[in-house]
């Protein structure tokens, strides 16, 4: 996860690297600024040259209360559905234009809030604000409160909610990612609704792997979905095993994964972290895409 150490790492690579994210200013000013009350709707340009798309506010009922998110589409037609969950500083304007073209790609989208059992999105404006003793502060209750079960029964219920929507094409099975926290969240999606999840993409996942009884390594058999596990090259350092384990987990449980380590930062998908990095974002990005085409 984002710890001190993911901090540092991140710290000493930034001493000798500078960012460019002048190839996502096409996806355009609109999808960066998607922040709607609920029942509100927002058209966008089209971004990447993609689909056009609408965007809504969400209210999921799960068993522990009232999720909120964002639910964006194509703006015509029914669609696969992915369920996107966002880092450890969680639903705010970057994952709303992740989000966003992704459905111009040709799903239909709901980014979560993880949070909502404690506060509704954003919590955070930018994952430079988790970085500050303030937002860690705010933050770490919130993440105490997210536990592997309700994860598991919040994926169950987003599958639902996104089953009764028009835009869904319920003939397709439903896709999930997930980046940082939200990496291990995409298996227990998968394990919540094992019959209707066909496909679970992991970005710079944390705690993939580990001797817990659920931990989500000793999942994969009871799901029926591929996966495709992306790590980073300084959390493949600290847990040099764990892509072993991985790859070992999806032969033994019969389940098609891809599983590489990227030669990238923890964090480097995500667009306004500040180890993004766009080469190897694109090739994670698209490989994602590859595997929804040939499981979703």
């Amino acid at each position: 996860m984002c710890d001190d150490l993911t901090e540092t790492d991140n710290a000493n690579w930034l001493a000798t690297h500078t960012l460019d994210r002048r190839d996502f200013a096409a996806i355009g000013a609109s999808a960066a600024a998607l922040a709607m009350a609920p029942g509100s709707h927002a058209r966008t340009a089209t971004p990447a040259r993609g689909l056009a798309t609408l965007s809504r506010a969400a209210l999921i009922k799960t068993p522990d209360g009232i999720a909120d998110g964002v639910f964006i589409t194509p703006t015509t037609g029914k669609h696969p559905a992915v369920i996107m969950w966002p880092d450890i500083a969680g639903l705010r304007d970057a994952y709303k234009t992740m989000g966003t073209r992704l459905a111009a790609a040709g799903y239909a989208v709901l980014v979560v809030n993880q949070y909502y059992r404690n506060a509704r999105a954003p919590l955070l404006a930018s994952f430079a604000e988790w970085t500050t003793p303030a937002g860690q502060a705010r933050l770490g209750p919130m993440i105490a409160a997210i536990k592997p079960a309700g994860t598991t029964s919040d994926g169950a219920a987003f599958v639902k909610w996104l089953d009764g929507q028009k835009e869904v094409d319920t003939r397709r099975k439903i896709g999930s990612c997930g980046y940082c926290m939200g990496g291990p969240f995409t298996v227990r999606t998968a394990l919540g609704a094992p019959g209707r999840v066909g496909a679970a993409c992991s970005f710079h996942g944390a705690a993939l792997v580990s001797d817990a009884a659920d931990s989500p390594v000793k999942l994969l058999g009871q799901t029926k979905a591929a996966f495709l596990f992306a790590i980073a090259k300084n959390d493949d350092a600290r847990q040099p095993d764990a892509k072993t384990a991985l790859r070992a987990a999806a032969v033994a449980a019969h389940r098609p994964a891809e599983v590489e380590v990227y030669p990238a930062n923890h964090g480097w998908c995500t667009i306004d972290s500040p180890v993004y990095d766009h080469a190897a974002a694109e090739k994670a990005w698209a490989r994602m895409l590859a595997t929804y085409k040939q499981y979703l």
